[in-house]
């Protein structure tokens, strides 16, 4: 390291460590776990709302507060995945899959001192990955363009196929199932209303929090209601049981490396990238296993590397705000503009003009990561006693609180009606061994899939050739083509074997 980097630290760590920016953190980092846990309040609209009590604050203590916010709900959105299986982000998604069967296995504490860990490890990591290469990244950012963009997406769908754990053709046909609810609403191109039943409230398409409440926290909810009591969680709370193993350890820190450094990448990319993280790092993880048939039945490696690749991502989304000043996300853009209520122009004159605000949120981001392992670790010890709760008088909480969140995104009937009838079709998917992980997958990647291609054929007057021309962008689509093929040809081959010998 050079000496202007570890001068750099120590002016960041000088601007951060005030009393009042360490009091701003800690508020941030609390409020952003408790917006994590509860689901349907959501990050946007709390920084939204959090927006004008900034101008009030000095600027490094504002943007303090809601990073903290931001990575606090990161932390605890995983907490209501593995405990009721319940993704409150659409990047808590993937740490349902195995983090709540490790619960159901009577695991639930090692799951989230797994997921805080990971967490702790990929925000440090991932905070050190802006301080040595932003600039450097956020160049690499620059080279994506629409077609890339698309491309990328295409790639990233193939991977909800890697998601399921049986059939990678009925996987197939949910990301698809997937892309066709992305399409409700109004087209942003030409103003017609897509399968919206002349309903206001389809007008901006199906909300994500009604489709996850229901396909997860609401089936969830039916599917331990038919199951016996003895059978439903195997719950272990002795202090032992509260934490890792040795053996978890050893299974969970390789893929916490690797997570975090898929992360770390993919979080740079405008758009869809920290989102793609976390999937990509499942679906990694599971094509290197020695033992693939455990994801999907509480792998420790499919807890650990998504959680870390989902923080790492959420810290290096930062990195073309304060680089080249070019929000990569919704979320962004509000801490975009909380620094121009300050005067402040993101970018690269941030670096050489505010040198101290730049360093002193990389410091601050370290600082941010310590609070939250002390603020998590603790507490796991009162989420296990939770799962202890008799489920009769549980269910209904959850059912509150899955109300709750849905009506706090959009009060109205239409939305929790959706809620329920999503909840009945992911029931009826269950039944027969469909998975809702794809299909979300498929809902989230679908707009901006959509967006990116019209971009594309607008940019090349309708030509197809656009995507074979670039080179990244031909690259990605090929490798997605090679993906399907290696994946579902085998399993329709051994299907159509399987056939003939019951003719034969």
């Amino acid at each position: 390291m050079s000496l202007d980097f570890i001068d750099n630290l120590a002016l960041g760590f000088q601007a951060a460590a005030t009393w009042q920016n360490l009091g701003f953190a800690f508020f941030g980092c609390l409020l952003g776990t408790v917006i994590g846990v509860l689901p349907g309040i959501g990050t946007i609209p709390a920084i939204a709302l959090l927006l004008p009590a900034t101008y009030g604050l000095e600027p490094l203590s504002s943007l303090i507060m809601l990073a903290g916010i931001y990575y606090g709900a990161q932390y605890g959105g995983s907490t209501t995945s593995i405990l009721v299986n319940m993704p409150g982000e659409s990047s808590s998604v993937v740490t349902c899959i195995d983090g709540h069967q490790m619960a159901r296995n009577g695991r639930a504490g090692s799951a989230l001192a797994i997921a805080a860990l990971g967490s702790f490890f990929a925000g440090c990591v991932g905070t050190l990955f802006i301080a040595a290469f932003g600039p450097v990244l956020g160049a690499f950012s620059l080279q994506f363009n629409a077609p890339e963009f698309f491309a990328l997406l295409v790639l990233g769908l193939t991977m909800g196929i890697i998601l399921a754990r049986g059939s990678a053709i009925k996987a197939l046909a949910m990301v698809a199932f997937g892309l066709l609810l992305g399409v409700v609403g109004t087209d942003v191109n030409t103003g017609v209303m897509r399968y919206t039943f002349d309903s206001a409230s389809l007008w901006d398409g199906l909300g994500f929090l009604p489709l996850v409440i229901g396909l997860f926290g609401v089936t969830e909810v039916i599917r331990n209601l038919e199951e016996p009591d003895q059978a439903r969680m195997k719950m272990k709370t002795g202090i032992r049981d509260l934490y890792p193993s040795r053996q978890e350890m050893r299974e969970a820190w390789p893929a916490a490396v690797r997570g975090t450094a898929i992360g770390a990448i993919l979080g740079v990319l405008p758009g869809g990238g920290a989102v793609l993280s976390s999937f990509a790092s499942y679906t990694v993880e599971k094509k290197i296993a020695r033992f693939p048939e455990r994801f999907g039945h509480g792998a420790v490696q499919g807890l650990a590397g998504p959680e870390s690749a989902n923080n790492a991502g959420a810290q290096t989304s930062f990195i073309p705000l304060l680089t080249l000043g070019l929000p990569s996300n919704a979320l962004m853009a509000l801490i975009m503009g909380a620094m121009m209520i300050h005067g402040i122009a993101p970018g690269t004159s941030v670096m050489s003009e505010r040198p101290e605000l730049f360093w002193g949120m990389i410091a601050s981001m370290w600082i941010g990561n310590a609070m939250l392992v002390v603020l998590n670790l603790p507490l796991i010890g009162l989420w296990v006693k939770l799962l202890s709760v008799p489920y009769r008088l549980l269910f209904p909480v959850i059912l509150m609180f899955c109300a709750i969140g849905v009506y706090g995104t959009d009060d109205n009937l239409v939305q929790m009606s959706l809620t329920c009838l999503f909840a009945l079709f992911g029931y009826v998917m269950l039944k027969v061994g469909c998975e809702p992980a794809p299909l979300v997958l498929g809902f989230v990647l679908g707009p901006p899939m959509e967006s990116n291609l019209r971009r594309s054929l607008t940019i090349s007057d309708g030509s197809a050739a656009i995507f074979f021309e670039r080179p990244i962008a031909a690259a990605l689509l090929v490798a997605a083509i090679v993906v399907v093929g290696l994946i579902v040809f085998p399993q329709f081959r051994q299907k159509r074997q399987e056939a003939f010998a019951e003719e034969g």
